[in-house]
């Protein structure tokens, strides 16, 4: 069986340590745990080197976010495959084994996600990346299990083993050398969607990307940003634009972009009605800095597209955001 490294990025999360992470050693086999941790100010490097002797330690010299923490961290991690953990979730027994024997299994396969459910309503999915990730053609995602603010009930219905478009950053397995073959996260995302244009790019080439409903963690989601945190939002919507502006071709962009500019100015309407002014200032400071580093976006841009067009198995027809809200699909057995 490959060697696998677990690597859990910590900000200031001691109480999340202390819940989590006992279940983590107890439930994750041969896996070395590692805790690469962002600069804490709280007493998470005390409650480490005190409790948890046999988990390693990578202390960064200041917070770089999720992306470029990760980044960091995993140049000093030799393994065959990495599994990025968020700190706030809570792992079940045998939870890694089906997903190292899928990985072991089929070289083609780059990375992989469980199925990802509540941890305060376990029989619902989560929103971070619930049953595994899609796009649509204007590059909007959206997951099995979970569509904008609509979570299914886990029922089995998503206890399968298949391809999927973007692994969920909660809860990733990826071979290493995929990863630094890509460079890893794109750093200027900072955080949110970093997952999804690393699984771009995984998908110009013959590797693939698979959920594994055989799996099951138990996300608590936003422990570091809450659910409609103005910042949240603005991550969202910035790395949304440059996410479809390094990935689409040129035709594709060129009517693509605008009707996805047009479609964030009403979101921030949208705030603006139900009173939250500032996520809709945050919409239009997402957008002011886009087009300020578009120039930084090009580069990245030109060498990405001159790469194999990406794999449109996963990906799908029409948008999302019809179906959801005119004609009211709230499923993907509806879509």
């Amino acid at each position: 069986m490959s060697r696998t490294a677990i690597v859990i990025l910590n900000y200031n999360g001691e109480k999340l340590l202390r819940q989590f992470l006992p279940a983590v050693l107890k439930y994750s086999g041969a896996a070395e745990i590692i805790v690469a941790d962002n600069a804490s100010s709280d007493q998470s490097l005390a409650i480490l080197r005190q409790d948890f002797q046999q988990v390693k330690l990578i202390q960064l010299d200041r917070n770089y976010g999720f992306c470029a923490g990760y980044n960091r961290a995993l140049k000093q991690v030799d393994a065959d495959y990495y599994v990025l953990l968020n700190s706030d979730i809570e792992v079940t027994p045998e939870w890694l084994t089906p997903m190292i024997q899928l990985l072991d299994g089929d070289r083609s396969i780059a990375a992989a996600q469980p199925k990802i459910c509540s941890y305060y309503e376990k029989n619902k999915f989560e929103h971070a990346g619930a049953a595994g990730g899609f796009i649509d053609s204007l590059g909007y995602p959206f997951c099995r299990g979970r569509i904008f603010n609509h979570i299914e009930i886990d029922n089995g219905q998503y206890n399968d083993v298949r391809e999927i478009f973007w692994a969920s950053g909660a809860c990733l397995m990826i071979r290493s050398e995929i990863f630094h073959r890509f460079g890893g996260f794109d750093e200027d995302f900072f955080a949110h969607m970093e997952e999804i244009d690393l699984c771009w790019k995984i998908q110009r080439t013959k590797q693939r990307v698979f959920y594994c409903g055989l799996s099951t963690v138990y996300h608590v989601g936003a422990a570091t940003l809450a659910y409609g945190n103005p910042q949240k939002v603005y991550l969202n919507f910035r790395n949304g634009l440059s996410l479809i502006y390094k990935h689409l071709n040129a035709f594709e962009l060129v009517f693509k972009l605008p009707i996805r500019l047009i479609l964030d100015w009403m979101a921030a309407f949208s705030f603006l009605l139900r009173a939250e002014w500032r996520s809709s200032l945050a919409v239009f400071r997402a957008h002011f800095d886009f087009f300020v580093n578009i120039g930084r976006d090009r580069l990245k841009r030109r060498e990405i597209q001159q790469k194999p067009h990406y794999s449109r198995v996963c990906v799908k027809h029409g948008l999302i955001i019809f179906d959801y809200y005119l004609r009211r699909k709230k499923s993907i057995d509806k879509l």
